[in-house]
């Protein structure tokens, strides 16, 4: 290793400046993972069920506070378990800087952890490192593959005073420099401080709190309806404030949140076997509502690799001969892609090449390469470089009209001439492009039917940019850097920071974004976006910074994930449709019940085990068959409570005739009770089966998992009610009479419900 002008530190030097800069890494930010836990009982829902809990424990009721600490504890565990599979990206950021760097300490060359470079230290890099700090060369000359970072496609060319970027490649060659930035102040970590400052606010949220809304202010007013008269016949308080709080709980969607994530966990093990690794599971959920798809181009639908896309002979000169000139000028040994790529169509045509007696690597200053050879006696040189270089070497040459043409199509162009020496002989141009990848084009086709538009965002020229959306079948005006608020297909010239603001902007005028990337430079719009996809050759830093990351070639797990998160969103529907049903049903038939025979239609203790009855089987919706929608799926909430309002007062008619039939039939009260809690148990599940399908209920099968649930739901509730236990006994006959009634009260429900829930699947 020669001597290089930058002297480098001393150790107490670097020592002090570690002090003052900090490590070369990105700073940890953790959370234990007990506080992470107890989270999951910080949120509205689960407030009111530890209030509820508090309030019975107090009061004395051990049965009623067993089964809600049951349902808190049940939904944390799910909850946390899941998540824990996810948010690893800021660890993996700090894992991409553990390399060793050489470094000049003392006068002396060592290899230290590259975490303890700081400012001021003296590096060299060769041939295969990864570029531990940001740098200034002071000597030697490098190619640098920093596609990882900037989205170039191609490596570029470092020499003295040029900056290189952490964590970017040297693909040739190697150099010395000086420590310019490390850590969150270099190229690098900028983009993983944008990491940790990303993240969509999840919709998943916003939908629980929306529903929750509405079926508070309706129980607020049925609590204080109850609490006024209660109040007015002088009731004792004791008696009547667990019996309100039980009809709040009643009326809260508790299992929903365990709910979804059920239905994404299960969905997620599913895309796994198709290549899709899920890290966050509200992006299934997002998938199905994905209106917008940002696609980085290089390495996502290209293939990130070079090759001869045009060989353009000028007027009397050879195809051949231009090919093997080139190839000629190309070596193996400098790893050069550009190189690589003419040596490779070179050897596919079958192209000779002359004995080489020298060979000068591509020079930025002159802006070629050369090689000697032996032609008739004397030497002969073949160039190979940018053509007006090459062009002005040779006389009459015609070039300017075809590199135009070749650059327009996307095409990186080479000039190539050979000849004796001072005298050579324009032979005409090579193209050189980034292929698309073979599935592109269709993907992209198959999304646009799902009605998610695709848009590509590009480091390339817009000119490049435009020619590649052509092919791939991309809509919309091409724009650069400066239009990012303006609504296009292509958008050019883009920086990392922009790729995450682009998002922001889609986000804000309220598109559902999904990103798709490889590198570094994505990481940040990968997290930001709601569907971040990291592709199978994606660093460590995209994938962790990604919702799904696809491990095999191609795109169409992209493909594959949206239609998921469409089945998703149906059986989610299905849920919360019948949710919202039985909690208007429930909390009504409690409550007037209360108000008008001025007793208590069910115990509170039952209501908490019809909970446990209903969530069980609608949990099983997450297995349930169900058809992707053909349009993104966007969750209105209003339409949602109001067509639930017309379904839910035909089950309260029916609730009440159950209720009428008790009182017909001579039952004491707690007989009733028990009836009645029947009565909801056997709606509940039927109305699972009336809302899971659109159409008629008999219009598609349902999962094997729900039919067992609903068929055990019945034979525990049913075992339960004739035994005796935790209520009063009813005759067996009575049971399955209740059974018949309730699938001839389904059946024609079912006439009324078709019209009325078809338009929930309407975009």
């Amino acid at each position: 290793m020669s001597e290089s002008p930058c002297t480098g530190l001393s150790s107490a030097e670097a020592a002090a400046r570690l002090q003052q800069y900090g490590p070369n890494a990105v700073r940890e930010e953790a959370s234990h993972p007990l506080l992470l836990f107890l989270r999951k009982f910080w949120a509205p829902v689960p407030w009111m069920l530890e209030l509820t809990l508090v309030l019975e424990l107090v009061l004395a009721k051990w049965p009623e506070a067993i089964i809600i600490a049951a349902l808190l504890i049940f939904n944390g565990i799910l909850g946390f378990s899941q998540e824990q599979r996810a948010q690893k990206a800021l660890e993996l950021l700090r894992e991409r800087l553990r390399i060793e760097a050489r470094v000049r300490r003392d006068g002396k060359w060592r290899s230290i952890s590259a975490t303890e470079l700081v400012p001021g230290d003296c590096v060299h890099v060769r041939l295969g490192d990864i570029v531990p700090a940001d740098i200034q060369l002071t000597e030697g000359q490098i190619l640098v593959d920093q596609s990882a970072l900037t989205g170039e496609s191609l490596p570029v060319d470092r020499k003295a005073q040029d900056t290189v970027y952490s964590a970017s490649t040297v693909r040739r060659g190697e150099a010395t420099g000086t420590v310019t930035a490390t850590g969150a102040k270099s190229y690098f970590g900028k983009t993983a401080e944008l990491v940790r400052g990303a993240g969509a606010k999840s919709h998943l949220e916003i939908l629980v709190l929306a529903i929750v809304r509405y079926l508070v202010i309706m129980d607020g007013l049925l609590v204080a309806a109850i609490l006024a008269y209660a109040t007015w016949m002088q009731m004792p308080l004791a008696e009547i404030l667990p019996f309100a709080l039980i009809l709040l709980v009643a009326s809260v969607p508790v299992a929903l949140p365990a709910t979804f994530t059920l239905a994404t966990a299960v969905a997620s093990l599913r895309l796994a076997h198709h290549g899709v690794l899920v890290t966050r599971l509200a992006a299934i959920e997002e998938a199905a509502a994905m209106s917008d798809l940002c696609s980085d181009k290089t390495g996502t639908l290209t293939q990130n690799r070079l090759q001869v896309s045009a060989v353009q002979a000028a007027s009397g000169q050879q195809r051949q001969e231009l090919l093997a000139m080139a190839a000629l000028a190309s070596d193996e040994a400098t790893q050069d892609p550009i190189d690589l790529a003419i040596l490779g169509a070179a050897q596919a045509e079958g192209v000779a090449t002359p004995d080489r007696q020298d060979f000068i690597p591509f020079d930025p200053s002159s802006k070629r390469s050369e090689a000697v050879f032996q032609k008739d006696g004397s030497a002969w040189r073949a160039l190979k470089g940018a053509p007006q270089v090459i062009a002005a070497l040779c006389q009459g040459a015609d070039w300017e009209k075809e590199t135009e043409e070749l650059a327009s199509t996307g095409a990186r162009v080479l000039g190539v001439a050979a000849g004796p020496d001072g005298a050579p002989r324009w032979l005409g141009l090579i193209g050189l492009a980034d292929p698309l990848r073979e599935d592109a084009a269709d993907l992209i086709a198959k999304l646009q039917n799902f009605g998610v538009r695709v848009r590509m965002v590009t480091g390339d020229s817009p000119a490049t940019a435009a020619h590649v959306a052509k092919e791939l079948g991309i809509s919309g005006k091409a724009c650069d850097r400066k239009s990012l608020r303006e609504d296009c297909g292509v958008y050019a010239g883009v920086f990392p920071e922009d790729k995450f603001h682009l998002v922001q902007s889609l986000q804000k005028q309220g598109h559902i974004v999904g990103m798709t990337g490889d590198g570094v430079n994505d990481a940040p719009a990968l997290k930001q976006a709601e569907m971040g996809v990291a592709v199978e050759s994606a660093t460590d830093v995209a994938k962790a910074a990604a919702s799904l990351v696809l491990t095999q070639a191609g795109l169409r797990g992209i493909l594959t994930a949206v239609e998921t998160g469409r089945r998703v969103y149906q059986r989610m529907l299905t849920y919360t449709l019948n949710k919202i049903v039985k909690v208007f049903q429930v909390a009504l038939f409690l409550s007037l019940g209360f108000l008008v025979f001025h007793d208590f239609v069910v115990t509170p203790l039952l209501v908490l085990l019809l909970l446990f009855a209903n969530d069980f089987v609608t949990m099983s919706l997450a297995d349930d068959h169900v058809r992707p929608s053909p349009r993104p799926d966007r969750w209105d909430v209003r339409s949602l409570v109001w067509s639930s309002l017309v379904v839910a007062g035909a089950w309260l008619v029916y609730i009440f005739l159950v209720y009428g039939a008790g009182i017909l039939l001579h039952l004491p009260l707690p007989a009733r009770q028990s009836l009645d809690f029947l009565g909801l148990v056997f709606s509940g599940l039927a109305n699972v089966f009336l809302v899971r399908e659109r159409g008629h209920l008999w219009a598609s099968l349902p999962g094997r998992f729900l039919l067992w649930a609903s068929l055990a739901d019945i034979v525990v509730v049913s075992v339960l009610a004739s035994q005796g236990w935790l209520m009063t006994a009813l005759p067996v006959p009575i049971i399955l009479a209740l059974l018949a009634a309730t699938v001839l009260f389904t059946l024609l429900l079912d006439q009324i419900k078709v019209p009325l829930l078809r338009r929930l699947n309407r975009a």
